[in-house]
Protein backbone atom coordinates (compact mmCIF):
# COMPACT_ATOMS: atom_id res chain seq x y z
CA UNK A 1 0.00 0.00 0.00
CA UNK A 2 2.72 2.38 0.64
CA UNK A 3 4.64 1.69 -2.57
CA UNK A 4 1.28 2.52 -4.20
CA UNK A 5 0.89 5.77 -2.28
CA UNK A 6 4.79 6.55 -3.35
CA UNK A 7 4.48 5.64 -7.12
CA UNK A 8 1.00 8.43 -7.06
CA UNK A 9 2.92 10.82 -5.24
CA UNK A 10 5.71 10.27 -8.06
CA UNK A 11 3.39 10.39 -11.09
CA UNK A 12 1.67 13.53 -9.57
CA UNK A 13 4.75 15.11 -9.20
CA UNK A 14 5.79 14.57 -12.79
CA UNK A 15 2.58 16.01 -14.01
CA UNK A 16 3.72 19.03 -11.81
CA UNK A 17 6.67 19.15 -13.79
CA UNK A 18 4.92 19.63 -16.93
CA UNK A 19 4.90 16.14 -18.33
CA UNK A 20 1.68 14.87 -19.96
CA UNK A 21 1.26 11.96 -17.92
CA UNK A 22 -1.55 10.36 -20.06
CA UNK A 23 0.13 10.71 -22.76
CA UNK A 24 3.17 9.41 -21.99
CA UNK A 25 1.40 5.97 -20.49
CA UNK A 26 -0.43 5.71 -23.53
CA UNK A 27 2.49 5.75 -25.47
CA UNK A 28 4.05 3.53 -23.32
CA UNK A 29 1.23 1.11 -23.19
CA UNK A 30 1.57 0.83 -27.60
CA UNK A 31 5.85 0.11 -27.20
CA UNK A 32 4.23 -2.55 -24.86
CA UNK A 33 1.68 -4.23 -27.63
CA UNK A 34 4.10 -4.00 -30.28
CA UNK A 35 6.87 -5.51 -28.62
CA UNK A 36 6.00 -7.75 -25.61
CA UNK A 37 2.15 -8.54 -26.46
CA UNK A 38 0.49 -6.64 -23.80
CA UNK A 39 2.89 -6.82 -20.86
CA UNK A 40 2.66 -5.79 -17.54
CA UNK A 41 3.74 -1.84 -17.33
CA UNK A 42 5.68 -1.41 -14.07
CA UNK A 43 5.49 1.97 -12.09
CA UNK A 44 8.99 2.80 -12.27
CA UNK A 45 9.57 2.03 -16.15
CA UNK A 46 6.97 4.21 -16.58
CA UNK A 47 8.18 6.91 -14.68
CA UNK A 48 11.77 6.32 -16.50
CA UNK A 49 10.71 6.76 -19.53
CA UNK A 50 8.58 9.95 -18.93
CA UNK A 51 11.73 11.30 -17.09
CA UNK A 52 13.75 10.59 -20.68
CA UNK A 53 11.51 11.76 -22.89
CA UNK A 54 11.80 14.87 -25.58
CA UNK A 55 11.27 15.23 -28.84
CA UNK A 56 14.74 15.77 -29.48
CA UNK A 57 16.05 12.18 -28.87
CA UNK A 58 12.71 10.09 -30.73
CA UNK A 59 12.85 8.15 -33.15
CA UNK A 60 10.46 7.00 -35.73
CA UNK A 61 10.01 3.75 -36.61
CA UNK A 62 6.65 2.15 -38.31
CA UNK A 63 6.12 -0.24 -35.30
CA UNK A 64 6.90 2.35 -32.49
CA UNK A 65 5.41 5.71 -32.01
CA UNK A 66 7.00 8.82 -32.73
CA UNK A 67 7.59 9.79 -29.28
CA UNK A 68 9.50 6.75 -27.85
CA UNK A 69 13.55 7.40 -26.85
CA UNK A 70 16.68 6.18 -29.54
CA UNK A 71 17.88 4.18 -26.80
CA UNK A 72 14.51 2.89 -25.37
CA UNK A 73 12.85 2.00 -28.57
CA UNK A 74 16.01 0.04 -29.58
CA UNK A 75 16.70 -2.30 -26.50
CA UNK A 76 13.25 -2.87 -26.42
CA UNK A 77 13.05 -3.67 -30.07
CA UNK A 78 16.29 -5.85 -30.01
CA UNK A 79 15.02 -7.79 -27.02
CA UNK A 80 11.61 -8.61 -28.11
CA UNK A 81 11.78 -8.89 -32.05
CA UNK A 82 11.57 -12.47 -32.66
CA UNK A 83 8.14 -11.98 -30.23
CA UNK A 84 7.07 -9.23 -32.16
CA UNK A 85 7.17 -10.72 -35.95
CA UNK A 86 5.71 -14.03 -33.96
CA UNK A 87 2.64 -12.02 -32.78
CA UNK A 88 2.06 -10.05 -35.26
CA UNK A 89 -1.71 -10.90 -36.92
CA UNK A 90 -1.72 -12.81 -40.06
CA UNK A 91 -2.73 -11.00 -43.23
CA UNK A 92 -5.69 -12.59 -45.12
CA UNK A 93 -5.87 -13.29 -49.22
CA UNK A 94 -4.11 -15.16 -51.36
CA UNK A 95 -0.35 -15.29 -51.33
CA UNK A 96 1.65 -14.49 -54.96
CA UNK A 97 5.20 -14.87 -53.38
CA UNK A 98 6.08 -17.72 -56.47
CA UNK A 99 4.46 -16.47 -59.27
CA UNK A 100 7.59 -14.89 -60.74
CA UNK A 101 9.65 -17.73 -60.10
CA UNK A 102 7.31 -20.05 -61.93
CA UNK A 103 7.24 -17.60 -65.07
CA UNK A 104 11.06 -17.49 -65.11
CA UNK A 105 11.54 -21.63 -64.54
CA UNK A 106 8.67 -21.99 -67.21
CA UNK A 107 11.16 -19.19 -69.83
CA UNK A 108 14.34 -21.43 -68.84
CA UNK A 109 12.61 -24.12 -70.00
CA UNK A 110 10.82 -26.08 -67.31
CA UNK A 111 7.57 -27.75 -67.78
CA UNK A 112 5.29 -27.15 -64.85
CA UNK A 113 2.26 -29.36 -63.62
CA UNK A 114 0.05 -30.38 -66.71
CA UNK A 115 -3.63 -31.71 -66.07
CA UNK A 116 -4.18 -35.35 -65.43
CA UNK A 117 -6.56 -37.16 -68.07
CA UNK A 118 -8.68 -39.89 -66.33
CA UNK A 119 -11.19 -41.79 -67.80
CA UNK A 120 -14.87 -43.39 -66.48
CA UNK A 121 -18.26 -43.94 -66.88
CA UNK A 122 -20.44 -43.29 -63.82
CA UNK A 123 -24.39 -42.91 -63.90
CA UNK A 124 -27.24 -43.78 -61.03
CA UNK A 125 -31.07 -43.08 -61.17
CA UNK A 126 -34.59 -42.57 -59.42
CA UNK A 127 -36.86 -45.28 -59.93
CA UNK A 128 -39.86 -46.21 -58.09
CA UNK A 129 -38.55 -48.29 -55.74
CA UNK A 130 -35.39 -47.20 -54.89
CA UNK A 131 -32.01 -46.14 -56.53
CA UNK A 132 -29.88 -47.61 -59.22
CA UNK A 133 -26.33 -47.15 -59.77
CA UNK A 134 -23.79 -48.09 -62.59
CA UNK A 135 -20.54 -48.09 -63.68
CA UNK A 136 -17.62 -49.10 -66.53
CA UNK A 137 -14.93 -51.29 -65.00
CA UNK A 138 -11.80 -49.55 -67.17
CA UNK A 139 -8.84 -48.21 -64.92
CA UNK A 140 -6.07 -46.58 -66.88
CA UNK A 141 -2.65 -44.95 -66.61
CA UNK A 142 -2.38 -42.70 -69.10
CA UNK A 143 -2.33 -44.46 -72.90
CA UNK A 144 -2.45 -47.90 -70.60
CA UNK A 145 -5.57 -49.94 -69.40
CA UNK A 146 -4.34 -50.58 -65.69
CA UNK A 147 -7.37 -52.77 -65.01
CA UNK A 148 -9.96 -54.29 -67.37
CA UNK A 149 -11.88 -55.26 -64.38
CA UNK A 150 -12.14 -53.00 -61.10
CA UNK A 151 -14.84 -51.78 -58.81
CA UNK A 152 -15.78 -48.42 -59.26
CA UNK A 153 -19.14 -48.89 -57.18
CA UNK A 154 -17.91 -48.49 -53.32
CA UNK A 155 -19.44 -49.30 -50.51
CA UNK A 156 -21.27 -46.44 -47.81
CA UNK A 157 -23.55 -48.54 -45.63
CA UNK A 158 -25.61 -51.17 -45.82
CA UNK A 159 -27.79 -48.89 -47.53
CA UNK A 160 -25.86 -46.38 -49.38
CA UNK A 161 -23.26 -46.42 -52.31
CA UNK A 162 -21.10 -44.74 -54.24
CA UNK A 163 -19.68 -44.44 -57.64
CA UNK A 164 -16.25 -42.74 -58.28
CA UNK A 165 -14.98 -41.02 -61.30
CA UNK A 166 -11.35 -39.58 -61.46
CA UNK A 167 -7.96 -40.36 -59.87
CA UNK A 168 -8.53 -44.42 -58.29
CA UNK A 169 -6.45 -43.36 -54.76
CA UNK A 170 -8.49 -40.07 -54.14
CA UNK A 171 -11.87 -42.28 -54.86
CA UNK A 172 -11.08 -45.21 -52.47
CA UNK A 173 -9.50 -43.11 -49.79
CA UNK A 174 -12.11 -41.14 -49.55
CA UNK A 175 -15.26 -43.25 -50.07
CA UNK A 176 -13.11 -45.88 -47.00
CA UNK A 177 -12.90 -42.79 -44.95
CA UNK A 178 -16.41 -41.70 -45.08
CA UNK A 179 -17.73 -44.98 -44.84
CA UNK A 180 -15.46 -45.27 -41.38
CA UNK A 181 -17.03 -42.31 -40.00
CA UNK A 182 -20.75 -43.67 -40.85
CA UNK A 183 -19.79 -46.91 -39.07
CA UNK A 184 -19.15 -44.73 -35.78
CA UNK A 185 -21.97 -42.75 -36.28
CA UNK A 186 -24.03 -45.86 -36.29
CA UNK A 187 -22.15 -47.49 -33.73
CA UNK A 188 -23.38 -44.09 -31.73
CA UNK A 189 -26.32 -43.39 -32.54
CA UNK A 190 -27.93 -46.93 -33.09
CA UNK A 191 -29.95 -46.06 -36.43
CA UNK A 192 -29.21 -46.41 -40.11
CA UNK A 193 -27.16 -44.08 -41.86
CA UNK A 194 -29.12 -41.49 -44.03
CA UNK A 195 -27.84 -40.32 -47.07
CA UNK A 196 -27.68 -36.68 -46.12
CA UNK A 197 -25.33 -37.35 -43.71
CA UNK A 198 -22.54 -38.87 -46.42
CA UNK A 199 -22.99 -36.05 -48.42
CA UNK A 200 -22.14 -33.57 -46.35
CA UNK A 201 -19.06 -35.72 -45.48
CA UNK A 202 -18.03 -35.82 -48.82
CA UNK A 203 -18.64 -32.39 -50.14
CA UNK A 204 -17.06 -30.97 -46.74
CA UNK A 205 -13.77 -32.67 -47.27
CA UNK A 206 -13.20 -32.48 -50.99
CA UNK A 207 -14.10 -28.34 -50.72
CA UNK A 208 -11.42 -28.62 -48.01
CA UNK A 209 -8.67 -29.29 -50.42
CA UNK A 210 -10.21 -26.94 -53.56
CA UNK A 211 -10.02 -29.73 -56.00
CA UNK A 212 -6.84 -31.04 -55.51
CA UNK A 213 -7.88 -34.17 -54.55
CA UNK A 214 -9.66 -35.58 -57.24
CA UNK A 215 -12.69 -37.20 -56.97
CA UNK A 216 -16.19 -36.91 -58.65
CA UNK A 217 -18.88 -39.10 -57.01
CA UNK A 218 -22.47 -40.33 -57.83
CA UNK A 219 -24.16 -40.87 -54.02
CA UNK A 220 -26.88 -43.16 -54.16
CA UNK A 221 -28.75 -44.40 -51.59
CA UNK A 222 -32.34 -45.66 -49.64
CA UNK A 223 -33.04 -44.04 -45.96
CA UNK A 224 -35.80 -43.50 -43.77
CA UNK A 225 -37.05 -40.38 -45.97
CA UNK A 226 -37.09 -42.41 -49.58
CA UNK A 227 -34.66 -42.76 -51.76
CA UNK A 228 -31.94 -39.85 -53.08
CA UNK A 229 -29.00 -39.29 -55.65
CA UNK A 230 -26.41 -36.99 -55.66
CA UNK A 231 -23.64 -35.83 -57.54
CA UNK A 232 -20.52 -34.47 -56.02
CA UNK A 233 -17.72 -32.92 -58.03
CA UNK A 234 -13.98 -32.56 -56.75
CA UNK A 235 -14.02 -28.71 -55.60
CA UNK A 236 -16.85 -29.86 -53.30
CA UNK A 237 -20.33 -28.75 -55.24
CA UNK A 238 -23.28 -30.65 -55.45
CA UNK A 239 -26.33 -31.66 -56.92
CA UNK A 240 -29.50 -33.14 -56.34
CA UNK A 241 -31.12 -34.92 -59.56
CA UNK A 242 -33.24 -37.50 -60.49
CA UNK A 243 -30.54 -38.94 -62.68
CA UNK A 244 -26.73 -38.60 -63.01
CA UNK A 245 -23.67 -39.04 -64.78
CA UNK A 246 -20.23 -38.58 -64.31
CA UNK A 247 -16.68 -39.30 -65.71
CA UNK A 248 -15.44 -38.79 -69.22
CA UNK A 249 -17.91 -40.69 -70.68
CA UNK A 250 -20.34 -38.71 -69.30
CA UNK A 251 -22.27 -36.65 -72.14
CA UNK A 252 -22.88 -39.80 -74.12
CA UNK A 253 -24.61 -41.49 -71.28
CA UNK A 254 -26.43 -38.61 -70.69
CA UNK A 255 -27.48 -38.34 -73.87
CA UNK A 256 -29.33 -41.93 -73.52
CA UNK A 257 -30.87 -41.04 -69.97
CA UNK A 258 -32.28 -37.75 -71.45
CA UNK A 259 -33.84 -39.26 -74.27
CA UNK A 260 -34.97 -42.27 -72.33
CA UNK A 261 -35.82 -41.40 -68.80
CA UNK A 262 -39.15 -41.33 -67.20
CA UNK A 263 -40.58 -41.68 -63.68
CA UNK A 264 -42.06 -44.19 -62.21
CA UNK A 265 -39.76 -46.77 -64.11
CA UNK A 266 -39.65 -50.29 -62.84
CA UNK A 267 -36.52 -52.19 -61.58
CA UNK A 268 -36.03 -54.33 -65.21
CA UNK A 269 -36.42 -50.91 -66.95
CA UNK A 270 -34.23 -48.84 -64.92
CA UNK A 271 -31.26 -51.86 -65.00
CA UNK A 272 -31.88 -52.03 -69.00
CA UNK A 273 -31.43 -48.00 -68.84
CA UNK A 274 -28.67 -47.95 -66.98
CA UNK A 275 -26.94 -50.43 -68.98
CA UNK A 276 -27.27 -49.04 -72.17
CA UNK A 277 -25.62 -45.47 -70.97
CA UNK A 278 -22.59 -47.30 -69.78
CA UNK A 279 -22.72 -48.68 -73.04
CA UNK A 280 -23.00 -45.86 -74.24
CA UNK A 281 -19.78 -44.20 -72.80
CA UNK A 282 -17.66 -47.40 -73.15
CA UNK A 283 -18.60 -46.90 -77.16
CA UNK A 284 -17.73 -43.60 -77.26
CA UNK A 285 -15.09 -42.64 -74.68
CA UNK A 286 -11.62 -44.43 -74.67
CA UNK A 287 -11.37 -44.18 -71.43
CA UNK A 288 -14.21 -46.03 -70.34
CA UNK A 289 -14.50 -49.62 -71.34
CA UNK A 290 -14.41 -53.44 -70.28
CA UNK A 291 -17.41 -54.77 -68.20
CA UNK A 292 -20.57 -53.21 -66.64
CA UNK A 293 -21.42 -52.94 -63.11
CA UNK A 294 -24.94 -52.29 -61.65
CA UNK A 295 -25.98 -51.69 -57.92
CA UNK A 296 -29.69 -52.02 -57.10
CA UNK A 297 -30.95 -50.28 -53.93
CA UNK A 298 -34.04 -50.58 -52.22
CA UNK A 299 -35.32 -49.96 -49.06
CA UNK A 300 -34.11 -52.82 -46.41
CA UNK A 301 -31.82 -54.55 -49.37
CA UNK A 302 -29.47 -54.13 -52.11
CA UNK A 303 -28.13 -56.05 -54.91
CA UNK A 304 -24.75 -55.75 -56.49
CA UNK A 305 -24.72 -57.42 -59.82
CA UNK A 306 -20.77 -57.82 -60.84
CA UNK A 307 -19.91 -58.12 -64.35
CA UNK A 308 -23.90 -57.63 -65.12
CA UNK A 309 -22.87 -57.44 -68.77
CA UNK A 310 -19.77 -57.76 -70.91
CA UNK A 311 -19.72 -56.16 -74.01
CA UNK A 312 -16.19 -56.57 -75.28
CA UNK A 313 -15.30 -60.38 -74.44
CA UNK A 314 -12.39 -61.74 -75.84
CA UNK A 315 -12.44 -62.44 -79.28
CA UNK A 316 -9.36 -64.76 -79.47
CA UNK A 317 -7.27 -66.93 -77.37
CA UNK A 318 -4.28 -68.72 -78.18
CA UNK A 319 -5.08 -72.38 -78.12
CA UNK A 320 -1.19 -73.17 -77.61
CA UNK A 321 -0.38 -70.62 -74.88
CA UNK A 322 2.98 -68.69 -74.84
CA UNK A 323 6.32 -70.23 -74.54
CA UNK A 324 9.43 -68.01 -73.93
CA UNK A 325 12.98 -68.93 -75.12
CA UNK A 326 14.98 -70.12 -72.06
CA UNK A 327 17.91 -67.57 -70.78
CA UNK A 328 21.13 -68.80 -69.36
CA UNK A 329 21.05 -72.48 -68.33
CA UNK A 330 21.95 -73.64 -64.49
CA UNK A 331 24.87 -75.58 -64.56
CA UNK A 332 25.49 -76.78 -60.93
CA UNK A 333 22.85 -76.83 -57.81
CA UNK A 334 24.24 -76.54 -54.32
CA UNK A 335 21.61 -76.52 -51.67
CA UNK A 336 22.74 -75.46 -48.41
CA UNK A 337 20.29 -76.41 -45.58
CA UNK A 338 19.39 -73.47 -43.34
CA UNK A 339 19.70 -75.69 -39.74
CA UNK A 340 22.47 -78.23 -39.54
CA UNK A 341 22.94 -80.65 -36.78
CA UNK A 342 26.45 -80.46 -34.94
CA UNK A 343 27.98 -82.83 -33.35
CA UNK A 344 30.12 -82.51 -30.28
CA UNK A 345 32.72 -84.46 -30.02
CA UNK A 346 34.45 -84.70 -26.73
CA UNK A 347 38.19 -86.21 -25.52
CA UNK A 348 41.69 -86.22 -27.50
CA UNK A 349 39.45 -85.50 -30.89
CA UNK A 350 39.16 -82.06 -29.74
CA UNK A 351 42.70 -81.33 -29.03
CA UNK A 352 43.48 -82.34 -32.82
Amino acid sequence: MEERVAAREDVEGKREEGFDVEKGYKELCIVSVFTSAHRTIDVREFLFFLSTTNSSKSTVSPFLPSAVPSWFARSIWVSNMSKSVDLLPPKGGFCFDLCRRNEMLEKKGLKGPTFLKTGTTIVGLVFQDGVILGADTRATEGPIVADKNCEKIHYMAPNIYCCGAGTAADTEAVTDMVSSQLQLHRYHTGRESRVVTALTLLKRHLFNYQGYVSAALVLGGVDITGPHLHTIYPHGSTDTLPFATMGSGSLAAMSVFESKYKESLSRDEGIKLVVEAICAGIFNDLGSGSNVDVCVITKGHKEYLRNHLLPNPRTYVNPKGFTFPKKTEVLLTKIVPLKEKVEVIEGDAMEE
